[in-house]
């Protein structure tokens, strides 16, 4: 993609607003402009509000704190990164790809990134299993 990636200011405030205030757990960027990311959605989601809330035929880029608990029933939280790019969305992929690579620049104490292109790859035990 020859369009460099930018964040808009309303995409940085929701990553800031999830990182500082932890009153959101998600945040669902799309392209609003070629090269331009914007938070789509910004909430409180369930894990099953999140999956719930990805097109199945767009690619999404989604920065969301799972809460689970260890094996030894520590409470934990990890923020994970997720490219979701189901089977329809192959034309975006390049864009897509060149905006999660971004994100990962920009959140560097994200250490878990993942690539879904279908809803049971973010199936919960699995993120779980991933952010363990």
């Amino acid at each position: 993609m020859s369009t460099p990636i930018t964040l808009s200011e309303g995409c940085r405030d929701a990553i800031r607003h999830l990182k500082e205030t932890r009153e959101i757990n998600t945040v669902i960027l799309r392209f609003a402009t070629p090269g331009v990311l914007v938070a789509e959605v910004e909430g409180n989601l369930t894990h099953g509000e999140l999956v719930a809330a990805l097109p199945a035929d767009q690619a999404r880029l989604v920065v969301h704190e799972l809460a689970f608990a260890s094996p030894e029933g520590a409470r934990r939280h990890e923020q994970l990164l997720v490219l979701w790019m189901p089977t329809g969305a192959g034309a975006q992929e390049e864009a897509f790809t060149a905006g999660y690579t971004a994100l990962k620049e920009h959140l560097t104490d994200v250490r878990v990134h993942l690539t879904a292109r279908r809803a049971d790859q973010l199936e919960y035990r699995r993120l779980v299993a991933s952010a363990g």
